[in-house]
C-alpha cells in the first residue's frame, strides 16, 4: 500500500505478551510493526483476533513512534479516532501520545457525529505539552438543517478549543443526491443558489471567534458560493475539504477562484492510500504525480492533511510520514512542504498569530 515505507526508522514500544500464529510465537512488537505496514491489510481478511484488533486500536497497548525529523512540526488537522460512531484505528489520546513522540506540533480531530473539542481540554489536562484541538461537524445529530446554537456552543466550550465548524459533510445535501438517497440531506444553499440563513450565521460565528469555516461535502460550486458569503461577511480562515478527493475534486480553475476569494485548499493524503486491495476498494486510488499536481496549484494558500483514521487503513502517523517522503521523491521542495504540512495548517488553528 505505502509507495516508499521504511518503518525500521521507527521504535514500536509494546507491552504485555505475545501472539500465537500456529506452532511460531510472536510478540506483539513484530506483530503490531507488520501490521502498521501493511496499511491495515489483515483487518480485512478476518483473521485477527478481536484480541489483537483492539490492540491496534489502541485500546490496550500502545504505538509509541519515536521522533523523526520528518515529522517534526507537523500539523494534522483533519484526522479521525474513537470514540466515533463509526470505527476508528486509535482513540484520541492514545494517537496524541504518539503523535507528540513522533515529533508533531500540533492535532485537530474531526467526529462527523460528535463534538471532540471538549475531549481535547480533558486530554491535554492529561499530557501536558499537547496541543491538540478539536472541531465540529453541521451533521443530522444536530438536527436537520445546519445550527448556529450548536455551533456557538461549540465556540464557547471550555478552553476555546474548537477551532473549526464544517458544513454537512456525511449528511450534506451534495453528497445525498450522489447517494441517491430518498431523503433531502442537509442544505447550504437556498433552490436559488443562496447562502442559507442559518449558514450565514455560522459564518458569523466563525469570523467572531476567529476560527475555520470549511465547505465540508459541499459540492465544489457549493464551496465557492459559500466562499463568496464567507469573503462578503470578512472570514479570515476558510476551507475548501479535501478538493482532490472523490465527489469532492476541483478542477484547477475551481481552485484558483477559491484562492482569489480567500481560501486555504485542503489536499487529503487518503485517496492515495485507498483503493485496489485495500479495506476501501471501491475507490479509485490517486497516484502520487496526481496529488502533486493539486499542491504544486498554489502552496502558499494550501495544506496538507490525512484524513485518516479508518480502521482498515494505516495509522494517520505513518500516513503522514508516507506522504511527505513521497512528495520528497517527486520533487516538492522543502520549503513548499513546510507550507503544506507545518506552516499553514498551524495558522489556520491559530497557533501562529
Amino acid at each position: 500500500m505505502f509507495h516508499s515505507f521504511k518503518a525500521q526508522t521507527f521504535t514500536f514500544v509494546i507491552k504485555r505478551g505475545v501472539f500465537m500464529d500456529g506452532e511460531n510465537q510472536i510478540s506483539r512488537r513484530d506483530f503490531i510493526r507488520t501490521s502498521v505496514v501493511s496499511g491495515g491489510m489483515l483487518f480485512m481478511s478476518g483473521t485477527i483476533p478481536v484480541q489483537a484488533k483492539n490492540i491496534l486500536r489502541g485500546q490496550e497497548d500502545e504505538v509509541m513512534p519515536v521522533g523523526d525529523e520528518l515529522l517534526k512540526g507537523v500539523c494534522d488537522i483533519h484526522l479521525h479516532c474513537l470514540p466515533d460512531s463509526r470505527e476508528r484505528s486509535v482513540d484520541e489520546y492514545a494517537f496524541m501520545r504518539a503523535a507528540m513522540s513522533a515529533g508533531y506540533r500540533a492535532v485537530m480531530f474531526k467526529s462527523n457525529d460528535f463534538s471532540c473539542h471538549d475531549r481535547a481540554y480533558i486530554i491535554r489536562q492529561a499530557l501536558p505539552g499537547a496541543e491538540c484541538f478539536g472541531s465540529f461537524c453541521m451533521n443530522r445529530v444536530h438536527g436537520d438543517k445546519v445550527n448556529p446554537f450548536a455551533a456557538r456552543k461549540a465556540v464557547e466550550t471550555s478552553g476555546g478549543l474548537c477551532r473549526c465548524i464544517w458544513m454537512p459533510t456525511l449528511d450534506a445535501a451534495y453528497q445525498y443526491r450522489y447517494e441517491k438517497r430518498g431523503e433531502p440531506g442537509i442544505p447550504v444553499l437556498d433552490d436559488a443558489g443562496r447562502v442559507l440563513p442559518e449558514v450565514v450565521q455560522v459564518m458569523e460565528i466563525c469570523a467572531e471567534a476567529d476560527i475555520i469555516f470549511a465547505t465540508g461535502h459541499s459540492s465544489p460550486e457549493e464551496s465557492i458560493a459559500l466562499l463568496r458569503k464567507a469573503k462578503e461577511i470578512g472570514l479570515k480562515r476558510t476551507v475548501v475539504t479535501h478538493a482532490n478527493s472523490f465527489i469532492w475534486t476541483m478542477t484547477p480553475d475551481q481552485i484558483r477562484q477559491c484562492i482569489d476569494l480567500g481560501a486555504y485548499i485542503e489536499y487529503c493524503y487518503l485517496p492515495c492510500l485507498w483503493g485496489e486491495g485495500t479495506g476501501m476498494s471501491q475507490y479509485v486510488r490517486q497516484s502520487i504525480e496526481t496529488f502533486a499536481s493539486f499542491v504544486r496549484i498554489n502552496p502558499k494558500r494550501s495544506f496538507i492533511s490525512t484524513d485518516l483514521g479508518q480502521a482498515v487503513m494505516p495509522h494517520p502517523v505513518e500516513g503522514m510520514r508516507d506522504c511527505i517522503m513521497n512528495l520528497q521523491a517527486v520533487g516538492i521542495s522543502q520549503s513548499d512542504i513546510d507550507l503544506l504540512v507545518r506552516r499553514n495548517p498551524a495558522w489556520l488553528i491559530g497557533l501562529d498569530k
